[in-house]
């Protein structure tokens, strides 16, 4: 139990030493990267192991995600600490600041750097209403 609190506490102080890092300057992840990275923001500090065993069958083999885990940590995503005779590995890249480098070059690559393209777009599309977006307008005027 001690131990789970301090890992968490590591991980809380590890994300915030590394909020303000320019992620849109990091080697970029690949599809399977992100997928575990995915399973690490919303498992928190684990080993390889750990994420194994949040798949499906046909599980992927230890082996690949201990390297995967390596790369990432290579990549400035994880970090590690001993335990026992392995690893307990930690996100220090918030998802939240990746999701936001992922919004801005998707922003970027398909509605020509414009987010007013891409609130025309939702609301064409009927993903979100002029109500809704009226009603948000109104609270950023409340804001300021």
């Amino acid at each position: 139990m001690v131990e789970q609190k301090l890992l968490l506490i590591f991980a809380t102080l590890t994300t915030k030493i590394v909020e303000t890092k320019n992620i849109k300057n990091m080697e970029k992840l690949t599809g399977k990267e992100e997928e575990v990275m995915e399973l690490i923001w919303n498992y928190g500090p684990c080993a390889p192991k750990d994420v194994v065993e949040l798949y499906e069958e046909p599980k992927p083999h230890i082996n690949t995600i201990a390297t995967m885990f390596q790369n990432l940590e290579k990549k400035g995503y994880l970090t590690h600490v001993v335990k026992g005779r392995g690893y307990i590995y930690t996100a220090i890249v918030r998802k939240q600041d990746y999701g936001r480098t992922k919004l801005g070059s998707f922003v970027s690559r398909y509605f020509d750097n414009s987010y007013l393209n891409v609130v025309s777009t939702l609301v064409k599309e009927e993903k979100i209403n002029r109500e809704e977006l009226l009603d948000y307008l109104e609270t950023l005027k409340q804001t300021k």
